[in-house]
Protein backbone atom coordinates (compact mmCIF):
# COMPACT_ATOMS: atom_id res chain seq x y z
CA UNK A 1 0.00 0.00 0.00
CA UNK A 2 1.25 3.34 -0.93
CA UNK A 3 1.74 5.99 1.44
CA UNK A 4 -0.51 8.45 0.00
CA UNK A 5 -3.55 6.21 0.01
CA UNK A 6 -2.54 5.87 3.74
CA UNK A 7 -2.77 9.50 4.84
CA UNK A 8 -6.14 10.12 2.69
CA UNK A 9 -7.46 7.14 5.02
CA UNK A 10 -6.45 8.67 7.96
CA UNK A 11 -7.93 11.60 7.04
CA UNK A 12 -11.09 10.49 6.07
CA UNK A 13 -11.40 8.47 9.47
CA UNK A 14 -10.58 11.72 11.58
CA UNK A 15 -13.10 14.34 9.69
CA UNK A 16 -15.15 11.34 10.11
CA UNK A 17 -15.20 11.45 13.89
CA UNK A 18 -14.91 15.17 14.16
CA UNK A 19 -18.29 15.06 12.31
CA UNK A 20 -20.06 12.33 14.72
CA UNK A 21 -18.43 14.78 17.66
CA UNK A 22 -20.14 17.81 16.39
CA UNK A 23 -23.31 16.03 15.87
CA UNK A 24 -23.38 14.86 19.32
CA UNK A 25 -22.38 18.20 20.90
CA UNK A 26 -25.46 19.84 19.38
CA UNK A 27 -27.94 17.29 19.75
CA UNK A 28 -26.71 17.40 23.47
CA UNK A 29 -28.22 21.14 23.76
CA UNK A 30 -31.45 20.06 22.34
CA UNK A 31 -31.76 17.51 25.05
CA UNK A 32 -31.08 20.10 27.73
CA UNK A 33 -33.88 22.54 26.16
CA UNK A 34 -35.93 19.94 26.09
CA UNK A 35 -35.87 19.05 29.93
CA UNK A 36 -36.04 22.45 30.86
CA UNK A 37 -39.24 22.71 28.28
CA UNK A 38 -40.74 20.08 30.04
CA UNK A 39 -40.01 21.17 33.39
CA UNK A 40 -41.73 24.84 32.92
CA UNK A 41 -44.72 22.73 31.55
CA UNK A 42 -44.80 20.63 34.92
CA UNK A 43 -44.31 23.86 37.11
CA UNK A 44 -47.33 25.46 35.35
CA UNK A 45 -49.56 22.11 35.79
CA UNK A 46 -48.38 21.00 39.60
CA UNK A 47 -47.55 24.24 41.62
CA UNK A 48 -46.72 21.94 44.50
CA UNK A 49 -43.65 20.20 42.09
CA UNK A 50 -42.39 23.74 41.68
CA UNK A 51 -42.19 24.40 44.96
CA UNK A 52 -41.03 21.41 46.08
CA UNK A 53 -38.37 22.01 43.20
CA UNK A 54 -37.17 25.57 44.67
CA UNK A 55 -36.90 24.02 47.82
CA UNK A 56 -34.66 21.29 46.84
CA UNK A 57 -32.63 24.26 44.79
CA UNK A 58 -32.17 26.63 48.58
CA UNK A 59 -30.32 24.23 50.19
CA UNK A 60 -29.88 23.95 53.62
CA UNK A 61 -32.36 26.83 54.00
CA UNK A 62 -35.04 24.48 53.37
CA UNK A 63 -36.29 23.14 56.57
CA UNK A 64 -36.36 26.70 57.98
CA UNK A 65 -38.79 27.88 55.36
CA UNK A 66 -42.30 27.42 56.16
CA UNK A 67 -43.25 27.28 52.55
CA UNK A 68 -41.08 24.38 52.36
CA UNK A 69 -42.33 22.81 55.08
CA UNK A 70 -46.05 23.15 53.83
CA UNK A 71 -44.61 21.84 50.46
CA UNK A 72 -42.97 18.75 52.03
CA UNK A 73 -46.27 18.08 54.57
CA UNK A 74 -48.89 18.40 50.97
CA UNK A 75 -46.44 15.65 49.58
CA UNK A 76 -46.30 13.39 51.72
CA UNK A 77 -50.07 13.99 52.41
CA UNK A 78 -50.29 13.27 48.60
CA UNK A 79 -48.38 10.19 48.32
CA UNK A 80 -49.90 8.42 51.54
CA UNK A 81 -53.25 9.07 50.40
CA UNK A 82 -54.36 11.10 53.15
CA UNK A 83 -57.37 13.23 52.23
CA UNK A 84 -56.37 16.35 54.80
CA UNK A 85 -55.01 16.79 58.42
CA UNK A 86 -58.40 16.84 59.85
CA UNK A 87 -58.75 12.81 58.99
CA UNK A 88 -55.42 12.02 60.29
CA UNK A 89 -55.13 10.27 63.56
CA UNK A 90 -53.69 12.10 66.90
CA UNK A 91 -50.33 11.53 67.73
CA UNK A 92 -49.81 9.03 70.65
CA UNK A 93 -47.87 10.54 73.62
CA UNK A 94 -44.64 8.33 73.86
CA UNK A 95 -44.03 6.16 76.62
CA UNK A 96 -41.62 5.81 79.02
CA UNK A 97 -39.26 2.61 78.80
CA UNK A 98 -39.68 1.89 83.22
CA UNK A 99 -42.41 4.27 84.04
CA UNK A 100 -42.24 2.83 87.79
CA UNK A 101 -38.85 5.03 87.91
CA UNK A 102 -38.64 7.93 89.35
CA UNK A 103 -37.53 10.63 86.67
CA UNK A 104 -34.37 12.29 87.46
CA UNK A 105 -36.17 15.83 88.08
CA UNK A 106 -38.61 13.95 90.62
CA UNK A 107 -35.42 12.98 92.83
CA UNK A 108 -34.28 14.81 95.78
CA UNK A 109 -30.70 15.62 95.69
CA UNK A 110 -28.23 12.72 97.12
CA UNK A 111 -31.12 10.36 96.93
CA UNK A 112 -30.21 7.63 94.85
CA UNK A 113 -31.87 5.92 91.81
CA UNK A 114 -33.81 3.13 92.59
CA UNK A 115 -31.52 0.09 90.06
CA UNK A 116 -33.30 -2.86 90.59
CA UNK A 117 -33.90 -5.21 88.26
CA UNK A 118 -37.60 -5.92 87.29
CA UNK A 119 -38.78 -9.23 88.54
CA UNK A 120 -38.16 -12.11 86.21
CA UNK A 121 -40.94 -14.84 85.09
CA UNK A 122 -40.09 -18.12 85.72
CA UNK A 123 -39.51 -20.33 82.35
CA UNK A 124 -42.33 -22.86 82.12
CA UNK A 125 -40.63 -26.16 81.97
CA UNK A 126 -40.14 -28.48 79.36
CA UNK A 127 -40.64 -32.52 79.31
CA UNK A 128 -37.61 -33.70 78.82
CA UNK A 129 -36.98 -34.73 75.22
CA UNK A 130 -35.40 -38.85 75.22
Amino acid sequence: MDGKILARIGAVVIAVALTVTAIEMSSKDDESDALATRDRSIALQDPLAAELRRCSGIGEAGPRDPGCLKAWADSRRRFLGQRDSATAPAPVAPTTLFPDVAASADRKEGERPDVTAPEMQAEPSWPEAR
